[in-house]
């Protein structure tokens, strides 16, 4: 279906899609590497660096929530009124509430804007990543999809890099998030030119179906597919923002007082290692296989992220060249998540079966996160400890390799149960 889009328009849609994934990234680094200062700030006296560790994981369980609601409704919203409209609207929920967050008082307050930018930034991927699979041909999908993955993590190694130049401290922050409203231009962009996806349309007017409801993903045909899908989509993100993402607060609580740059140049070197490494990721679905690429991504995040909490430290020579590898082989996950879950479900509730299967993981993730705030506290604030412990959740992964299907299931397969 996709030469009834002409080549321009189909780069057009890998433009838009890849560019608001950048800004979608954009706005998941920004509270690991601005979040002690903005507790510095907010809190004032009553800041200790124990409580600093408890509101990152705060935002973060904010963040991810509002993303697993915003993924599954408007996943859904893309299914029903066209994968364009609910990219444009994600991007504009997300610039919106980002911006508005340059204008907080307090915690609480921060807390609430986090939230709300999570909706848009869950919806954000869904809707992209079905609207470019269902513009570009099969053949194309694994480096396309790589690329789009990429760019997530590309967004985040542009924050690095400008927070490099302008430090990110409790007297500098609030303009990081006037910074965050820059997109909405593109929503605007998204909403009034992009063209929509040729295969939704042609479901649209040919089946003359109702619009697809969440509880179709749930009959006994796609059931074993999509709890299947749930499962290996949560395992990383769980783990990601559980364990790996603690290496930005622990740099910063180390290296601050000396290096106040330090926290964004570490986050530089995970988001390099993570362009890399998301867009290698769904190269190996091609290359290896489903369940062996699963298995040894798997092996690959797990001791990498236990080897960067126990085998190194903030300030320490190793400690960069251990982000990195560590960036790398954690997000193989979402370049090899990129091509899997949108091929995963049938073309009428792609979207919608993406996006539950992505985002229920980051409801597992905002109960992780949240779990892992207190237990920061259990371990007097040990940020290696903490890393080291939610890491092990990545083992979980070769557990759920073999319960995935042996060969890669085609979107007209998309509706069978893996085997």
């Amino acid at each position: 279906m996709s030469e009834t889009l002409s080549r321009g328009a189909r780069v057009a849609v890998l433009a838009c899609a890849c560019t608001g994934l950048i800004f979608d990234g954009i706005e998941l680094g920004l509270m690991p590497v601005a979040s002690l200062s903005v507790s510095r700030s907010l809190l004032g006296d009553a800041y200790t660096p124990e409580l600093g560790g408890v509101w990152f994981a705060r935002f973060t369980a904010a963040l991810m929530l509002g993303a697993a609601i915003g993924g599954i409704l408007l996943g859904n919203l893309g299914d029903r009124v066209g994968r364009t409209r609910a990219m444009g609207i994600s991007i504009l929920f997300y610039s919106i509430f980002a911006l508005a967050g340059g204008w907080v008082r307090s915690q609480e307050e921060m807390l609430a804007m986090r939230f709300l930018v999570g909706l848009g930034v869950g919806g954000m991927w869904p809707n992209g990543m079905a609207l470019v699979a269902e513009c570009w041909s099969e053949g194309s999908r694994p480096v396309v999809s790589g690329v789009m993955s990429a760019g997530l993590n590309f967004g985040i190694l542009l924050l690095s890099q400008l927070a490099r130049f302008l430090p990110i401290t409790s007297d500098s922050w609030r303009w990081l998030f006037f910074l965050g409203g820059i997109p909405a231009v593109l929503g605007v962009v998204v909403l009034l030119f992009l063209p929509e996806s040729p295969r939704w349309l042609a479901s649209q007017q040919g089946a003359r179906q109702a619009p697809p409801a969440l509880r179709e993903l749930f009959t006994s045909t796609l059931l074993p597919t999509t709890l299947t899908a749930m499962l290996v989509a949560a395992i990383p993100l769980v783990a990601a923002w559980s364990a790996g993402k603690w290496m930005i607060p622990w740099a910063d609580h180390v290296a601050s007082p000396t290096d106040p740059g330090y926290k964004a140049t570490t986050q530089g070197w995970w988001a390099l290692g993570a362009t890399l490494g998301s867009f290698t990721g769904a190269q190996l679905v091609r290359w290896l296989g489903r369940r062996r690429s699963y298995l040894l991504i798997s092996l690959g995040a797990l001791s990498s992220t236990v080897a960067m909490f126990q085998l190194s430290a903030p300030l320490e020579p190793s400690f960069h060249l251990l982000v990195f590898l560590q960036g790398f082989l954690a997000t193989l996950f979402f370049g090899w998540l990129a091509v899997f879950l949108p091929a995963f479900f049938p073309e009428r509730i792609r979207a919608s079966g993406a996006g539950l299967a992505f985002n229920v993981g980051r409801f597992a993730t905002a109960a992780g996160v949240f779990t892992a705030g207190s237990l920061f506290t259990t371990f007097a604030g040990s940020y290696a400890r903490i890393g080291t412990i939610c890491g092990l959740i990545y083992g979980l992964g070769l557990v759920a390799t073999w319960l995935l299907p042996a060969e890669p299931v085609s979107a007209a397969q998309g509706s069978a149960a893996p085997g």
